[in-house]
């Protein structure tokens, strides 16, 4: 599913009252959802910019007998979407950890 929009009407009924239960504001919960989600979204293969970034591969691969696809795309987008999510999810902990308010008016913690 593309859609962010959609993926979070889908998942935020199980998510808000499932974390809800552990202490967790429902702010906190969407921010690790949007982590996980904009970070892996650059190595999804329903991504609308794949036939683009196909596209520009095969304009400017470095020779003849290269073979480019699906499979060249996501592994050179992997390091990316791997180190996203891990500066991403440190950021959130230490966010937490300091107490820092997610919005006006809105903590962490419930």
């Amino acid at each position: 599913m593309i859609s962010g929009s959609a993926k979070w009407l889908i998942l935020a009924p199980i998510f808000v009252p499932m974390f809800a239960g552990v202490g967790f504001s429902p702010a906190l919960t969407q921010v690790a959802y949007r982590i996980g989600d904009s970070t892996t979204n650059i190595i999804s293969p329903l991504s609308y910019y794949l036939p683009v970034m196909i596209g520009l591969l095969e304009q400017y691969k470095p020779s003849d007998d290269t073979e480019v696809g699906i499979g060249t795309v996501i592994s050179m987008a992997m390091p990316y979407s791997l180190f996203y999510i891990a500066g991403f999810t440190i950021l959130l902990i230490i966010w937490y950890l300091a107490g820092i308010p997610l919005g006006p008016g809105v903590s962490a913690a419930l």
